[in-house]
């Protein structure tokens, strides 16, 4: 199949983990890493859409304080994780940084940036707590990102 995710057998998987998920040089010689940035295990759990939401607007401005080399931060629609798209080549060890950082953020902010109507397509589905609940476990889970198989 054309999606890498696609050919993963996701009965294989033990999420909380993080994983270069593809590489990419670009016919200029630019370099996009992809990482799978999972946290609840497929088929047996997810993370609610308003968590999701509002983990992806925590992350997305606050990551950017620590690397200017992010490109974006999606959410899966599986509701099981995110695709971490960084410019350049990284090592496991600095993605895991980058994240750890970032997720620090979440737990200490105050508020969900851009979560209104006029910055946002749906400001109302948001929840400051449910995104720093889900940073929280997996911040505590950190000693296992790299480990992606039981």
């Amino acid at each position: 199949m054309n999606v890498e995710s696609f050919n993963l057998d996701h009965r294989t998987v033990a999420a909380p983990y993080i994983r270069l998920a593809d590489l990419k040089q670009l016919p200029h010689g630019d370099v996009i890493s992809k990482f799978d940035v999972r946290l609840a295990q497929p088929n047996h759990g997810h993370v609610e859409m308003p968590a999701v939401h509002s983990l992806e607007h925590l992350f997305a401005e606050h990551s950017r304080n620590h690397s200017d080399r992010v490109l974006d931060f999606s959410p899966m629609g599986c509701q099981t994780g995110f695709y971490l798209m960084l410019e350049g080549r990284w090592e496991q060890s600095e993605v895991e940084e980058l994240v750890a950082a970032t997720l620090e953020d979440v737990v200490g902010a105050h508020e969900v940036p851009a979560a209104n109507e006029v910055q946002c397509g749906w400001g109302a589905n948001h929840t400051l707590e449910g995104a720093q609940e889900v940073a929280r476990a997996f911040l505590a889970q950190r000693a296992g990102w790299s480990q992606v198989t039981a």
